[in-house]
């Protein structure tokens, strides 16, 4: 997973060299290099594990889109599945717990040959992520009415990277389908029972775009 990881890491800076070096350099009489500028959202969803358990992500992400090539944004996204805390780890002995994930921060994307009806991008996620415990209930559960927000135990912040790349599709001028794979990194976790092996993993995420492209 490491060696995946560094190639696809080496294949977005080779990427992002690429862009820098296709620009137009600045003068001083030709003006901003820039000859177009747009803007998107997204909604995304990935299937992964988390601490060997099947999690369900879904996020939010977008920024300014230059140049039909590049991107430069935010991204965010939290785990919405029941990750069930292993009771030798649990916060509150004696009481079933469960994990909340979430990752946010800096989101960049390269693509090719946008124009296309499918092409691929490379992208790149850098941010902090954090988990936490708490008690989830069921809709039928008269306890969740007795929910606070101190209820939750065990906050452990760490540093999330993840690159992927995908395939996209034009469906309409205004909006694309993009599915694909990528590759959490988790960095410096010290949570019970989420040290870093047991965040990292792949992913296999779908979304939608709409914007100006």
């Amino acid at each position: 997973m490491k060696k995946l990881l560094n190639l696809s890491l080496l294949l977005i800076v080779l990427l992002t060299c690429y862009h820098t070096q296709a620009q137009e350099i600045k003068t001083l009489f030709k003006g901003d290099s820039t000859r177009s500028h747009g803007g998107y959202g997204a909604i995304s969803n990935k299937f992964t594990r988390i601490n060997g358990d099947f999690a369900n992500m879904t996020g939010l992400y977008g920024g300014w889109y230059i140049n039909h090539q590049f991107t430069l944004g935010v991204s965010g996204s939290a785990v919405n599945s029941n990750l069930r805390v292993p009771e030798q780890y649990s916060a509150v002995p004696g009481t079933k717990m469960s994990y909340l994930y979430a990752q946010f921060g800096l989101f960049t994307e390269y693509v090719l040959a946008s124009n296309r009806a499918v092409h691929l991008t490379a992208q790149l996620f850098a941010g902090p992520g954090f988990t936490t415990q708490y008690q989830r209930f069921d809709f039928d559960d008269e306890d969740r009415f007795d929910y606070k927000d101190d209820d939750v135990h065990d906050t452990n912040w760490f540093t999330v990277v993840e690159p992927g790349v995908n395939v996209e599709f034009n469906v309409f001028k205004w909006m694309r389908f993009t599915t694909g794979v990528s590759y959490r990194q988790a960095f410096n976790s010290n949570g019970l029972g989420m040290k870093d092996k047991d965040l990292s993993g792949l992913s296999l995420d779908a979304g939608f775009k709409f914007g100006k492209f």
